[in-house]
């Protein structure tokens, strides 16, 4: 699971991605009884916006996911804020499943504050996997079914263009998506 402010781009740049095969927006971090948009919204629920990735080792990597997810997804740089979305829930924060991917993603961390990557050190946290509470209808799939919604033209829609600019090879043009209605429209 990859926090990195709004979960409307994380989860359009993963659906664009070659080898996932779901990436869901919700929330991680607080309590069950928190995990709704009003509540996590206001910033003291320990939630954070999130995006659980489904994917297929075979046809992409975790390591190759880290990459976008540093490259495209969002700024790391910025502490609990991404564009114009400020608080905690929008800290840039990595929920590993298990030992491996929390290994990885620490050293490629410490792989990049070394390279001095972006000019100043990573805000990216490393948190314990907790559970994870898929958002509400409305938010999945919304780069997709909202593309000139202003926010998304603005923040979202050039992440999707980096990603396909960056890593050609690993783009897909038509985004896997959560519903399966939003998939005829």
């Amino acid at each position: 699971m990859f926090a990195g402010g709004c979960f409307w781009g994380v989860q359009g740049v993963f659906e664009h991605v070659q080898g996932v095969t779901k990436a869901v927006s919700g929330y991680t971090g607080g309590a069950a009884s928190t995990a709704q948009y009003e509540t996590v919204s206001g910033g003291e629920t320990g939630h954070a916006e999130s995006v659980q990735i489904t994917f297929d080792p075979a046809k992409v990597s975790y390591g190759k996911l880290l990459q976008i997810y540093f490259s495209v997804a969002h700024n790391p740089t910025e502490l609990n804020r991404q564009g114009p979305d400020r608080g905690t829930q929008y800290r840039s924060t990595i929920f590993p499943a298990n030992a491996e991917q929390a290994r990885v993603a620490r050293g490629y961390i410490e792989q990049l504050n070394r390279a001095n990557t972006f000019g100043k050190p990573l805000a990216t946290t490393i948190e314990p996997m907790k559970a994870f509470y898929p958002a509400e209808g409305y938010h999945q799939d919304y780069l997709t079914l909202h593309p000139t919604q202003p926010y998304i033209a603005i923040n979202d829609l050039p992440k999707v263009e980096n990603l396909k600019r960056l890593f050609p090879a690993n783009y897909r043009a038509t985004p896997v998506l959560v519903g399966a209605a939003t998939a005829s429209r």
